[in-house]
């Protein structure tokens, strides 16, 4: 009979990439994980995993048995969720990736608050500023900040974020205070290396498209705001990152006579997830955390 260790074995070691990896996350001696692979493959009557020296790569079946083993154990944990809640009492694991910036910030002290409320869950937050795919990397939720196109996600709002230019005070002596889209063009420009190079700002029932001159390119928005304090140019960033700085006088916002394009911050999961009971009361939670206006655009004038 097939075991569900076996199957939790199979998909944390495709997800970790390693059985070294897998038995990290699953808290398991690793000969534990490599038993209970061979005891799956065994009761299936199929390799798996195909085994080397140097990495292990997925068989033809393998493949094909992988996205109903991780539908198995979503299902699983979420019908355990569903019966805690019904008890009054979430538990159990939940998989969170975020980026790094906005989770050092923010998320960090909002998940503190979250797991106090619910203390029998057991968060796994991995901060990464790459592209993470909720649909296909193995994490119950992501948060994004931005526009969520994907299908095959859900996407439930959590709140807003401005998004302001800031340069420091230094580099508006040295190079001009920009009073206008034209002349923003011929500033240096600090930017997000994730996303186009554009700059997008109101204009009537559209948008005007402004592409600076870069001088820096990063996927992390701390180190732009620590390159716009530095005086090497204007950057456009969320308000999450530059409400303290801005506060201080550290950094000074720019007024060229248009707001600039601003964003909505999301939980995602995947469609095919369910409505895990987990996922609800974080978004839950996180809502109360951050307020709608977040409190990171409350003292900064419109």
């Amino acid at each position: 009979m097939m075991k569900l260790d076996g199957i939790a074995a199979f998909v944390a070691t495709v997800e970790a990439g390693s059985i070294s990896a897998a038995s990290r996350r699953l808290g398991l001696a690793k000969s534990v994980v490599s038993e209970r692979l061979a005891e799956l493959e065994r009761c299936l009557d199929a390799r798996l995993i195909q085994r080397t020296t140097r990495k292990l790569s997925l068989t033809e079946n393998g493949h094909s048995f992988l996205p109903r083993a991780q539908r198995i154990l979503r299902e699983v944990d979420e019908a355990a969720a569903e019966l805690a809640a019904r008890s009054g009492t979430l538990a159990g694991p939940l998989r969170l990736s975020a980026p790094v910036g906005f989770g050092t910030l923010h998320l960090g002290p909002a998940l503190c608050t979250f797991l106090q409320e619910h203390r029998e869950i057991e968060v796994s937050l991995e901060l990464d500023d790459r592209f993470v795919d909720a649909a296909a990397d193995g994490f119950d939720a992501v948060l994004r900040h931005g526009a969520v196109s994907d299908t095959r996600l859900i996407a439930k709002r959590l709140t807003s974020s401005r998004r302001l230019l800031v340069a420091s005070q230094a580099y508006l002596e040295e190079y001009g205070h920009p009073r206008s889209l034209a002349e923003l063009v011929h500033h240096r420009g600090i930017l997000y290396a994730n996303r186009e190079g554009d700059w997008r700002f109101a204009a009537g029932d559209g948008w005007s498209v402004i592409r600076p001159k870069p001088g820096l390119r990063v996927n992390n928005g701390v180190v732009m705001k620590e390159a716009a304090t530095a005086g090497l140019g204007i950057a456009l960033l969320p308000t999450f990152f530059v409400h303290e700085s801005v506060a201080t006088g550290t950094l000074v916002t720019i007024d060229v006579g248009a707001k600039a394009e601003g964003a909505e911050l999301f939980v995602t999961y995947a469609r095919n997830h369910g409505a895990s009971a987990k996922i609800a009361a974080l978004t839950e939670s996180l809502r109360r955390s951050f307020g709608d206006p977040p409190y990171w655009d409350r003292d900064i004038p419109e």
